[in-house]
């Protein structure tokens, strides 16, 4: 029999009228809630349910979701929360463990330390049973497949910790946070560790150290697109959680926003399958078996070994040892805690790469002498023909540092990230540049040990297939450092007591260098320097020519276009940035993983009036390596022209200093800068980013070592280049050496920008409005003057320059950039005097500033600074 729903209705009718008294506020998001609540019936009586029993729940749920709307509800007698957030790049700390603490009003969660097992504490808060989940982060710049495959399991684990499920998850955001596209990408795959659904019971915790008000986390949201997608996806729902604060109030309105929530989504806890929570627990059984035959057989295999050494196979007295591994593996930190002491530099603080050329310390270690040699290292996910010509040199160059051999390689993996793939096959790759022989003196070193917290190593390796192949390879032989805990000498004794060990099991005592290998790299190396040399003496001779041949004819700068090209991944992006001192072109980053996430294949345009000068930039979109360049690219890049009208002043070749340079990169640049026709050379200039790669490397050693692809590319852009470092936004003066040097390849050019309508354009930069009235008689008369004082400064040129070359990435020259530190005085005065004075830029150069002869400036480095993040601490 069918009855009316408002028959069904007047049943409840009591309840209705007291669910109506009390919600003054209506009923805009009712629909929603009775969806769900008849959804959520619908499964608990899937065979159906007497009309009058249906009302009644109804009636009973209209009841609790309007008093929960009016905060006037007895609160609800348990709670169940599950924390989740991810690692800041730069260090900044989420307080997710210390977020459940506050909630718990209790410090039962360690924030003294990583969490790297989810785990579930409970407490009664406020009258309310609450149980609070906190489980491993993840990095908000990594992709799901570089968070280890422990990690992924603890966080899946998570919700079978508070049965039946929890009632709400915790997104923990630090506020002021600076969130991209990358970030959204990193969130969206942690996410489907869980089941689907998570963000319709997921609140956005903001975390401050001081009193934040409501008006600061909506300008913070405002700021962030990432943020208001966020926050979209989760209804809108926020609070803020202040650190350094009793006050209760914080977290009983937390309490009120989440009983609200789970009101709103029919009463019922998060729905987690039991079935998929045994299947879970199973296999972690299985990976804690694996890992425990995997540490009986290693505790085996060392017994034998130690009763050679007890039967008279002695070790040497004196170890060395080799370390190599990937970039931000913690590789110089570990060779200080084995040395026991700070010999090699780690630059917490500066996090710029360490490590450029193979270094030997020497240190008395648990009573014998110890030698370890640090190796340059590779980008973690890059393969042997991304790295560069210099860094392959160095690498290989390591064995031969400790003749006749070292006694063990220490191939340094940290636990801080999933060996994934592109890891193992970046090791597999770099190792081959050693003989086969290798990996029998080899042993895997495990840096960043805190990272396992109450985890075995043995079940990180066992729960990844790529640490099993590499520890296999090894031997099984491997080792677990904590870089912070250096104190602990145990360690180290252990670490040394396995290499001994190791030894013992070869038949010989060290990897033997091959002779051969060794005279011919030090043939290649002093090669390099005599080129460097000859590159930096060409360039410094041109440079001063040029400004002699140009004395005097240096007009205003009111315009500047520029546009930026270069293949994906070459940090385009990142040296717009650069130039505009802000975050205005969408950045990349260094990551492989992610380039697949810019899709954009259309040139960006962005202008500001900077430095007194009109500045636009335009970024071409990039290729992929070892591709040829697309006619739809070739199109984008001849389309960048006219976005500069009435056209560009210099095409700036994007070339990164942390990868190599192959003959099919400089074969495409040559390929889309071809339409343009063979003049555009003369606007164009090599622009090196990651700077800090160098360190105290001259740029002019880079070029000679990277081979005749590169050195091709600077000669075909009459030796103009420039480096920078891409994320030192506060430091304008790398800049404005920058833009001098485009200022003077203009002037070269006559004031003149590029058009592709087959003549060249005077425009605002130099606009030489005398030039207009010269007849070719005067103008064939002024070219005779310029030749006449060309000859001049050759014939004054000395042989060799007598003044040293740019060495370090932190130098600046004095020959482009006002003076700085006073020991060369320019036309204008110190970079001191023009901030002091608060002249613009092109103010400076209009006055002929730069135009000491003291170097060619060509050579120069930005300061090194870096965006990647140094994992040794």
């Amino acid at each position: 029999m069918f009855i009316p729903i408002h028959y069904r209705l007047l049943v409840s009718i009591d309840a209705i009228q007291e669910g109506l008294h009390l919600s003054k506020t209506g009923t805009q998001s009712l629909p929603r809630a009775f969806s769900s609540f008849s959804i959520q019936h619908r499964k608990q009586h899937p065979h159906g349910q007497p009309w009058w029993s249906e009302c009644k729940a109804l009636g009973v749920f209209f009841k609790q979701y309007c008093v929960c709307l009016t905060g006037q509800s007895h609160h609800s007698p348990e709670l169940r929360i599950v924390l989740i957030s991810g690692r800041d790049i730069n260090g900044i700390c989420s307080n997710k463990s210390a977020t459940g603490n506050i909630i718990l009003g209790k410090n039962v969660f360690d924030t003294n330390r990583r969490t790297a097992q989810s785990v579930a504490r409970q407490q009664e808060v406020h009258g309310r049973q609450v149980t609070v989940v906190d489980t491993p982060s993840w990095w908000w710049h990594y992709p799901r497949e570089n968070t280890s495959k422990l990690d992924q399991i603890e966080i899946q684990n998570s919700i079978y910790l508070c049965p039946p499920g929890p009632h709400a998850f915790l997104l923990v955001i630090p506020f002021d946070s600076s969130f991209s596209e990358i970030n959204k990408t990193s969130l969206q795959e942690h996410l489907k560790l869980l089941p689907e659904g998570v963000f319709d019971r997921t609140i956005v915790v903001f975390t401050a150290f001081t009193l934040c008000s409501d008006e600061n986390v909506e300008t913070d949201i405002r700021r962030s697109p990432v943020l208001q997608w966020i926050l979209q996806q989760c209804r809108g729902r926020t609070h803020v959680l202040c650190s350094y604060t009793q006050d209760s109030t914080q977290v009983i309105t937390l309490f009120k926003k989440i009983e609200a929530m789970v009101a709103e989504d029919g009463g019922s806890n998060f729905c987690v399958d039991a079935a998929s929570g045994n299947a879970l627990r199973e296999e972690m059984n299985v990976l804690a078996k694996a890992a425990s035959e995997r540490c009986d057989a290693a505790q085996t295999q060392r017994r034998k070994l130690k009763a050679l050494i007890e039967g008279g196979k002695t070790p040497p007295t004196h170890l060395k040892l080799v370390m190599v591994g990937a970039q931000w593996s913690a590789k110089s930190s570990a060779g200080n805690t084995i040395l026991r002491k700070q010999e090699f530099d780690v630059h917490h603080k500066r996090r710029t790469r360490t490590t450029q050329y193979c270094e030997i310390r020497h240190s008395m270690v648990a009573g014998r002498p110890v030698t370890v040699v640090d190796s340059p290292g590779w980008l973690y996910n890059y393969t042997l023909q991304d790295t560069s010509e210099m860094d392959k040199l160095e690498i290989q160059n390591s064995i031969n540092m400790c003749p006749p051999g070292p006694h063990a390689v220490l191939l340094v993996i940290g636990l801080t990230s999933a060996f994934n793939a592109s890891y193992q096959r970046a090791v597999q790759e770099h190792m081959s540049l050693f003989k086969d022989n290798i990996w029998k003196h080899t042993i895997v070193l495990f840096t960043r040990g805190d990272w396992l917290g109450v985890k075995t190593v043995e079940e990180r390796i066992e729960s990844e297939k790529g640490l099993q192949w590499l520890v296999e390879k090894c031997g099984n032989r491997y080792h677990v450092l904590d870089n912070m805990n250096s104190r602990d000498e145990r360690q180290v004794e252990e670490l040394l007591q396995k290499i001994e060990e190791m030894l013992a099991g070869n038949n010989n005592l060290y990897y033997e260098s091959d002779l051969h290998s060794e005279i011919k790299l030090k043939d290649m190396k002093e090669t390099g320097e005599k080129m460097a040399q000859r590159i930096r003496q060409t360039t410094e001779r041109q440079s001063r020519m040029l400004r002699e041949l140009f004395k005097g004819e240096r007009p205003p700068v009111t315009d500047m276009g520029i546009v930026l090209i270069g293949r994906k991944e070459s940090g385009k992006s990142m040296a717009g940035n650069r130039i505009f001192l802000t975050e205005i072109f969408e950045k990349a980053w260094l990551k492989k993983e992610f380039q697949d996430e810019r899709k954009n294949k259309k040139c960006v345009k962005h202008q500001e009036h900077l430095y007194g000068v009109n500045i636009t930039v335009v970024e071409a979109p990039g290729w992929d390596k070892d591709t040829t360049p697309s006619e739809e690219l070739i199109t984008e890049v001849q389309q960048s022209v006219s976005m500069c009208a009435p056209g560009p002043h210099a095409f700036l070749l994007v070339v990164p200093i942390s990868k190599a340079f192959t003959e099919k990169d400089y074969k495409a640049a040559v390929m889309l800068l071809m339409p343009l026709g063979e003049r555009v050379w003369r606007h164009c200039m090599v622009l090196f980013t990651w700077g800090d790669w160098l360190t105290s490397r001259p740029i002019e050693e880079h070029i000679a070592r990277e081979g005749k692809p590169l050195q091709l590319l600077v000669e075909r852009c009459w030796n103009r280049y420039h480096v920078i470092s891409c994320n030192r936004f506060t430091d304008p003066f790398p800049v404005i050496e920058l833009l001098q040097k485009i200022y003077d390849m203009t002037a070269r050019n006559k004031g003149q920008c590029f058009t592709t309508d087959g003549q060249q354009k005077k425009t605002q930069i130099l606009p030489w409005s005398a030039r207009k009235s010269l007849t070719e008689e005067e103008w064939n008369r002024r070219e005779e003057e310029l030749v006449d004082r060309m000859l001049k400064a050759i014939a004054n040129e000395p042989e060799v320059p007598t003044f040293p070359s740019v060495r370090t990435a932190g130098s600046i020259d004095p020959a482009y950039l006002p003076n700085m530190s006073g020991d060369v005085p320019s036309n204008f005065g110190g970079a001191s005097d023009l901030l002091r004075k608060n002249l613009h830029v092109s103010q400076w150069l209009n006055t002929g500033g730069g135009t000491s002869e003291a170097t060619s400036g060509f050579g120069s480095i930005g300061h090194p600074v870096s965006h990647l993040e140094d994992l040794d601490e």
